[in-house]
Order: C-alpha cells, then sequence, then structure tokens
C-alpha cells in the first residue's frame, strides 16, 4: 500500500491521551513504544493487595514468583461478515482482543493488520473499518501502537495484541474440575448467520450484531470475583470444539455433559441451519470432533454446536455453588444469554455428551 492511501484511511483516527504511550501509530515510526513501568506498578499494587486479603491461591509462598506480570500475545483477523465497514471492524477487533481476555488478562495494546484492494475499495470505507476497530481496543483501555497494511483481493482485518495478567489470575483452557459448572456467556450461531446474510437473507439483526461486537473484557472482569478453574472463547472450533479442548482432546481425562436445552441461540438460527445456511468450516468441525461425541437426546440440529463463532462468548468453568451468582453479574453486565450450560463429570467413553 502507498503512502498516500495509508495517509487517507489513518487522518481520521484520533485515540485518547494515555500517559503509557511513548510512540503510537499516528508519527509513522518504525514501531510502537509503550512504558511498563507504570503498569507493572499497578499490577505490582493488585498482587500485594490481594495478598493481603488472602486471595492468592498459589503453591508458591513467593509473592514474586506466585503473582508475577506475565506478557499475553494474541493474533487474530477475519474476512467481513457484514457489509457495514464500521461493524466489521469492531467485530474483528472483539474477536482479537478476546483471547487475551480469556486468558484473564488486560489488553495493553495492538497492532492493526489489514488486507484490502485499494483500486477497488474507498479509503472512506477502510477508514470506517479502523475507526471501528480502534473505538474497541480504546474501550478496554488498551493502546494501538501501529500495524501493517498490504495488498489482497480479498479483505481482511484483525489485531495483534499484547496484554498482561498475574500468574495467580492466569486462565487455561484444559484445566477444568471434574464437577465444575460450565458458565456460557453469549449465544450460538454466528457462523450460520452470517453465512445466511451472505447469501441475502433478510432477518432483524440488531442483538446479532450487538452481541458480535461486545467485548468479552468485562465478562473477563466479572469472572475474576469467582474461582474460575478454566476459560475459553468460542470461536473458530465451535462449542464442541472448544469443549474438546477443555477436556484434554484426545487424551481427555474428563468429559463434558451439555445441556442443549440451557444454550442460547441468536433469533432465527435454527431455522437457518434447517434450511441449510451452514458454513463449511462447521462441517469441517464435526468431521474433526464428531468422533469424540456422544448424543443423549434428541437434537434437532447438531451443527448448532459445531458452528463456527465469531467473537463468540466466553466459557468458565467453576465451581457449581458459584455458578448462579455468576450468570447473574454477567446478566447485570450486559450479557443477557448467559447460563449454566454444562457441566464436566469424571471420564467417559466419549468426551463431549449432548444431554
Amino acid at each position: 500500500m502507498g503512502p498516500e492511501d495509508l495517509k487517507q484511511i489513518t487522518c481520521a483516527l484520533h485515540q485518547p491521551k494515555n500517559e503509557n504511550l511513548l510512540i503510537g501509530f499516528e508519527t509513522s515510526e518504525d514501531c510502537g513504544a509503550l512504558r511498563l513501568e507504570n503498569i507493572l506498578s499497578q499490577e505490582r499494587t493488585l498482587a500485594k493487595n490481594r495478598a493481603q486479603m488472602g486471595q492468592i491461591q498459589d503453591d508458591s509462598t513467593d509473592l514474586t514468583s506466585a503473582d508475577e506480570p506475565i506478557l499475553l500475545s494474541s493474533v487474530d483477523f477475519i474476512t467481513p461478515i457484514v457489509d457495514d465497514p464500521y461493524m466489521y471492524g469492531a467485530i474483528a477487533a472483539a474477536n482479537s482482543l478476546s483471547d487475551i481476555f480469556a486468558c484473564g488478562g488486560k489488553a495493553l495494546s495492538a497492532l492493526n493488520l489489514f488486507m484490502w484492494d485499494s483500486a477497488h475499495v474507498e479509503a472512506k470505507y477502510a477508514r470506517e473499518i479502523l475507526r471501528g476497530g480502534l473505538e474497541k481496543i480504546t474501550e478496554c483501555g488498551a493502546v494501538l501502537l501501529g500495524g501493517h497494511t498490504t495488498a489482497d483481493s480479498e479483505m481482511k482485518y484483525g489485531l495483534s495484541v499484547n496484554g498482561i495478567v498475574q500468574k495467580s489470575k492466569l486462565w487455561r483452557n484444559d484445566s477444568a474440575h471434574i464437577s465444575d459448572a460450565l458458565v456460557l456467556c453469549k449465544p450460538l450461531g454466528s457462523g450460520i448467520l452470517s453465512t445466511a446474510l451472505k447469501a441475502g437473507e433478510k432477518f432483524n439483526t440488531d442483538f446479532f450484531l450487538r452481541s458480535l461486537s461486545m467485548l468479552n473484557w468485562n465478562a473477563s472482569l466479572q469472572a475474576h470475583k469467582y474461582e474460575i478453574h478454566a476459560c475459553t472463547d468460542i470461536t473458530g472450533f465451535g462449542l464442541i470444539g472448544h469443549c474438546f479442548e477443555m477436556c484434554g482432546k484426545e487424551n481427555f481425562t474428563k468429559s463434558i455433559l451439555l445441556h442443549t436445552q440451557n444454550i442460547a441461540l441468536f433469533p432465527e438460527t435454527l431455522r437457518l441451519a434447517n434450511e441449510g445456511f451452514v458454513p463449511g468450516g462447521s462441517y469441517k468441525n464435526r468431521e474433526s470432533f464428531e468422533r469424540f461425541v456422544e448424543t443423549a437426546c434428541s437434537v434437532e440440529n447438531e451443527m448448532l454446536f459445531y458452528d463456527v463463532q465469531t467473537s463468540g462468548g466466553l466459557l468458565f468453568a467453576l465451581p457449581f455453588l458459584q455458578a448462579q451468582n455468576l450468570v447473574s453479574d454477567l446478566h447485570k453486565a450486559g450479557y443477557e444469554a448467559s447460563a449454566i450450560i454444562g457441566e464436566v463429570i469424571p471420564r467417559k467413553q466419549s468426551a463431549i455428551i449432548l444431554g
């Protein structure tokens, strides 16, 4: 991409002043720079406060090793799933940031990854994509340091994200305990609905777009009040694929029983799935995971649970006695579809049981 193209699409981007930002995207330098001392000082203060309150649960009695700051890094980008450029940018950014929140972390900085065809796509369209992304970065307190663009006939946008988490608060995706409850904070069906939209189907998308552009940041903050044993976000592998990871993959040491009647779906999802609007990635998920799945009840369309998701919800594993309180807090925080959708059980013949 030429310098004039780059100037046109970034000239309208403005992020709030941040005392820790030394070099941002505005000056086109070789790299961004973020001051860490203030950030690390805040993390050390939080760790000290939690230690005094007895909230650090770690085998080590050494505060430094038990609650040392851990750097998190992730990258993701997606092709457009909606026509509106601003909304596409917001959804893509929310999707990219989610991996940091799924680890229990706080996003610090992001780099734009943007592939577009400047000969056929107007600069104002590209600007709106980046504006949507920047607003989500800013919303969770992170800063945009810069990015990279390249020419591509198929548009793609996303972020490379750095975050931080204290060691004792780091969530893994495979550390659920037997007898844990599973809480999911967003509905399923985004792959099916986006496929239908691309095919020209008409339906009310307000709730769908609001959910996909909603950050999982606040859900992560609410969950930190509880004893989270494991967490992941439901994205490309679908609910079943990510539950399979939570079981330990092929050498699974525990199983998950999903209460399918409790799993929220976006409006119109079941109808559209039954009409065949299922993305190819969902069939690939079924091909990969179905041998590990047992269906123990009547399920109208099992593809719902293999459906590839974009900016899906966080899935938490935590003690049953705490699960309903977490659901209540998530509802108050705006995650209205949150529910207890399953439980971790001793290892069965199958890793995932649809019940």
